[in-house]
């Protein structure tokens, strides 16, 4: 059984425990359609995004905007290092492979972040798009169209 804590939420295979103070409170969750985000309650769940213009099995009711992440990140001299060496060697670069996925993975996050912020449960006609501003330091853009489903009946 695998759990996360975020903030003072815990989320757990279909329950949901909340810390206040000295007490826990256990609630079932209701939907996948949401779970925690500190700034408004409640974030968009990543099994309610996806590449497509429609999500299988829900109606979109409201179109809500254009919703994106921005992360801009830049190589340490250690990890420029580092990677120069792995150049060297061959094969795949690990320590340049880390630092992308962890920078789409922040870019993702803050996308579903904003869309929460609008109201939205998902993102639809997600895309990624990276920029190297100079060099060493790229932008990574994470950005879709945010809505508000409902199951379809």
């Amino acid at each position: 059984m695998t759990s996360r804590r975020i903030g003072t939420l815990r989320l757990n295979s279909g329950y949901i425990y909340r810390s206040t103070g000295d007490s826990t409170r256990r609630t079932r969750r209701t939907t996948a359609m949401s779970t925690y985000s500190p700034a408004t309650g409640r974030m968009v769940s990543h099994n309610m995004v996806t590449t497509q213009f429609e999500l299988d099995g829900y109606r979109v009711t409201r179109t809500l905007g254009v919703v994106r992440g921005i992360v801009v990140r830049s190589r340490s001299i250690f990890g420029t290092i580092g990677a120069g060496l792995q150049t060297i060697i061959g094969g795949n670069i690990t320590l340049l492979t880390n630092l992308c996925e962890k920078t789409r993975s922040e870019a993702f996050d803050l996308m579903l972040q904003h869309a929460a912020e609008l109201g939205g449960n998902a993102v639809v006609g997600a895309r990624y798009d990276a920029t190297e501003i100079m060099q060493g330091v790229t932008e990574v853009l994470a950005y879709g169209t945010a809505v508000y489903v409902e199951p379809a009946k």
